[in-house]
């Protein structure tokens, strides 16, 4: 429900109730300052929601979450989203069959599975356990230091083959990039694959938008407002849609970039990626465990069965089966991607229900180097812009953005009262 607005005018008007408008607005509240959050939608969360459909959860896209992200532990309650872990590993469809790699010190009864020679060479085998010993134990501050370059030119510096590359690397990371050229950042690759190793992909119980409502439990009553879109920016503070004024010294624009470049003319704004979740309901799981899929082919950039990891994503009796392509789809749509899976499961899919598709826009910035891991918020005085576009595609990215506007917020404030703006 729509909470009510604030009687007075506020300190600070927030746009937009994702993760980073979400994130700024709880820290300036908890600084003692009297916040709005406007909202164009009917809830919060941004790109992280889930809609409720004949039974399913459905999130707006596949989701994972990571509980290694440092803005993640500092900000929720991760018992209470009672999160369901997936396998930690990967299911490949290569040229050769279907291999799977697992983390052998999570999984030490795979660790037969990484013998050389059955998923990869003794020498990929090294050159990928060096790699990951050394993002999971080199301090952060190391890693955002590197001199940055493509991720596929840090996979081959790293001594991987080419074979190594484009069966396991490539399929997996394009899942995770939204991209087939690996061409976004080495650092944000490094920082992706320390939080892989040290952290723990998993879904809540009640879906992937329980994590912003969780966020949204915490502000103070008033404070948001939902179906209200933001028409511009003001000298004054920002115009309403419905032609209404909200005057207000300091406003923050936490939107998606597109809509962030709307509103603040002159913004730079980087490219973004796109991409289409297929969701099929099954009678039986084509595969009974929490284990993504990928395929080395790139005709879908992953897959898996949703119920095996949250068995409440769907009614009883029924599997729930979540795959993703780059872009608005294939040629052919959804019974392209369904013919490929049957591929992919070695199973038959005919009988396959969609039950939900979304095609999510700007999904992802493009993060291409020399791509800066945080950059201000400051805009112009008293106008601040945050959110996933200024620091890393991710959730931690989304949220330290929300920080550190928050943070800029306060520290120009301060200035301004000690005469030093």
């Amino acid at each position: 429900m729509t909470k009510p607005q604030h009687p007075s005018p506020p300190d600070a008007v927030v746009v937009g109730a994702g993760l980073a408008g979400l994130a700024c607005a709880l820290d300036l509240v908890e600084a003692g300052l009297r916040v709005e959050l406007l909202e164009a939608s009917d809830g919060v969360g941004g790109r992280m929601r889930t809609d409720r459909r004949d039974g399913f959860l459905l999130d707006r896209g596949f989701q994972v979450f990571n509980t290694s992200y440092p803005q993640v532990k500092r900000r929720l309650d991760l018992r209470g989203l009672r999160l369901r872990p997936f396998t930690p590993g990967l299911i490949a469809r290569t040229p050769s069959g279907r291999v799977r790699v697992t983390d052998p010190t999570r999984r030490p009864g795979d660790a037969a599975q990484l013998l050389p020679g059955r998923v990869l060479p003794a020498r990929d085998l090294a050159a990928l356990a060096a790699l990951t010993a050394r993002d999971a134990l080199l301090p952060a501050k190391r890693l955002r230091r590197v001199p940055d370059r493509t991720a596929s030119e840090a996979l081959v510096r790293a001594g991987l083959s080419p074979r190594a590359i484009e069966d396991l690397m490539r399929p997996f990371l394009s899942g995770v990039f939204l991209e087939e050229g690996l061409e976004t950042s080495a650092r944000f690759l490094h920082l992706v694959w320390r939080s892989m190793v040290r952290g723990t992909l998993c879904l809540p119980a009640g879906g992937i938008g329980a994590v912003p409502a969780q966020l949204t439990a915490r502000l103070p009553e008033g404070a948001l407002r939902l179906g209200t879109p933001v028409a511009g920016i003001t000298d004054s503070g920002v115009l309403l849609a419905d032609g209404g004024e909200r005057p207000a010294a300091t406003v923050v624009v936490a939107t998606d970039a597109a809509t962030a470049a709307r509103l603040l003319p002159g913004l730079a704004v980087p490219d973004s990626r796109t991409v289409t979740t297929y969701y099929h309901a099954a009678v039986r799981s084509p595969l009974t465990e929490p284990t993504l899929v990928v395929d080395s082919g790139l005709a879908v950039l992953n897959s898996c069965v949703l119920t095996e990891v949250v068995p409440s994503y769907a009614p009883p009796g029924t599997a729930l089966v979540s795959t993703s392509v780059l872009g608005s789809g294939p040629p052919g749509g959804e019974r392209t991607v369904r013919a490929r899976l049957a591929e992919l499961y070695d199973t038959d899919t005919s009988t396959w229900e969609t039950v939900g598709a979304y095609t999510v826009e700007g999904a992802l910035p493009a993060m291409r180097p020399p791509w800066p891991l945080s950059r201000t918020t400051r805009f112009a005085p008293g106008r601040y812009v945050c959110g996933d576009h200024r620091a890393t595609g991710s959730v931690q990215g989304a949220l330290a953005s929300g920080s550190r506007a928050a943070r800029e917020v306060l520290a120009d404030r301060a200035a301004a009262r000690s005469g030093r703006m």
